[in-house]
Formats: C-alpha cells, structure tokens, sequence
C-alpha cells in the first residue's frame, strides 16, 4: 500500500502573494464608436485634393507637375484622408499621429511657401506649361492646392483629431522627406538642364550658394513649423471628449 500524500509539506516555503497588477492602454478599453461626421468630411477632402491634382496633371505635362512638392504633398494628403475616412466609417484606430502630423507639415508648408515666394513672382508662377483647358481652370486648381486644402486639413487636425498623439523628436524625421526631395531636385537639375522647377531653387539662375541658402531658410522654417504643430498639439483640448449619442455614432 501507498502512503498517503501529506496536505502540508513543511519544507517548501511559502510563495507570496504577487499583486497581479494588469495595464492596458486607453485605447483598448475605450470602445471604438463610428463617426460618420469625420468620415464624410475626410472623403470630401481626399476628393478635393484628387481634382486639384488631376487639374494640374491634365493641363501640363504629368512628369512635369508630379515633380512640384505641393502636388506630392496633395497626393499624400488624398491618401491619408481617404484611410482616414474608412477608419471612421468602420469605428477603427485612426492613424498615428506622426503620419497626419507629418501630411499637415508637407501640405501647410508648400502653401506658405507658395504665398511668401511665389505668389507675387513676374510672370505667374503656374505648374502647367501652358493654357490647355479655359483659362480659369488652373487658377481654381492652384488656389485649392495652396489655400483650400491646408486650411481643411488643420480643420480637420484641430476638430476631428485626438490631440497630444505626436512627440518632439518627430519634428526632425519629419524633414527627411523635404531634404530627400531637395537632394532629387538638385540632382535632376545637374542630370537634366532645364528641367521644371520652383524658381529659388533654379542652379542655372541663382548659383549653388543661393540655392541652399534659400534651402536652408526653408529648412529651418519647416522645423519650426513643426515644432510649433507638436506644441499646438499638446496643448490644443481633446475635440472627441464627448458623450457618445444615443445611436452610437460621434463626430
């Protein structure tokens, strides 16, 4: 026969009793509601700046207006925007903060520096090269890509966005893709001359030191955009902190 098993073993010592402390973040324990609001305003928007674009592209050369920055940075808005507005509709995460901080950033500075730069140049500035379509065409497109669209965008950051979602250290990555962008624009300068390009970075017009001393004053100003987004970002109140309605949906 077996002995039987003893209930208290005395050479064990006792485990003590671990405080089971579980963490999860907020945004996996605040249900996710729809919000056709921001769906319906984020698809207009990607709308928008798809026209524009096209505009642009059917009245010039394709190759020509998909090089100019303010026409990248509106595809990526449309892109984000049109994301932005299937993860409202479907009551999903919105995107990170880096990514519509960053679209922001790119849009809002190609407009400023349109308006400071090249709004007033002799004669007009325009993407196109010539008059393909009625003559206010174009400027209804350009004035959507420099003036409409960013301020829709910062609408939509500043009423349909959670806030405090981006950090400082962003502000620099950030600028890699206008530095990239100077870096192809320099070389596509040297490897093909006469290629289009925005007139203060023109080589064969201003010389090598203007140009990156025009590059470097739009460096800088585009860090201290984007610092000055990530402290309005912080410091801005939370827009979506709003008792859900009695269907379910949110702005």
């Amino acid at each position: 026969m077996t002995a039987p098993i003893r209930r208290y073993i005395p050479d064990l010592p006792a485990l003590p009793r671990a405080r089971l402390g579980i963490s999860a973040p907020a945004r996996a324990v605040v249900p996710l509601i729809r919000r056709p609001v921001a769906a319906a305003y984020r698809l207009a928007l990607a709308l928008l700046a798809t026209g524009a674009v096209l505009v642009e592209t059917l009245l010039g050369s394709p190759s020509r207006v998909l090089s100019y920055f303010a026409i990248q940075s509106a595809v990526l808005l449309a892109v984000v925007m049109l994301t932005s507005a299937r993860r409202a509709w479907l009551a999903r995460h919105p995107l990170p903060g880096a990514v519509t901080g960053a679209t922001l950033l790119y849009v809002t500075m190609a407009a400023l520096a349109h308006h400071v730069l090249l709004a007033d140049t002799t004669p007009r500035f325009a993407m196109a090269d010539g008059p393909a379509g009625p003559a206010w065409l174009e400027p209804l497109a350009a004035h959507t890509l420099y003036t409409v669209l960013p301020v829709a965008a910062l609408l939509d950051w500043l009423l349909l966005s959670p806030p405090a979602r981006t950090h400082l250290r962003q502000a620099a990555t950030w600028l890699l893709y206008p530095l990239a962008y100077l870096a192809f624009t320099l070389t596509r300068g040297e490897l093909l001359p006469g290629s289009p390009t925005y007139p203060f970075l023109d080589v064969v017009r201003h010389g090598y030191k203007n140009v990156l001393a025009n590059a470097l004053l739009l460096g800088l100003a585009f860090y201290a955009l984007a610092v000055l987004l990530v402290a309005m970002d912080h410091a801005r109140p939370n827009p979506l902190r709003r008792h859900p309605s009695k269907t379910g949906f949110r702005l």
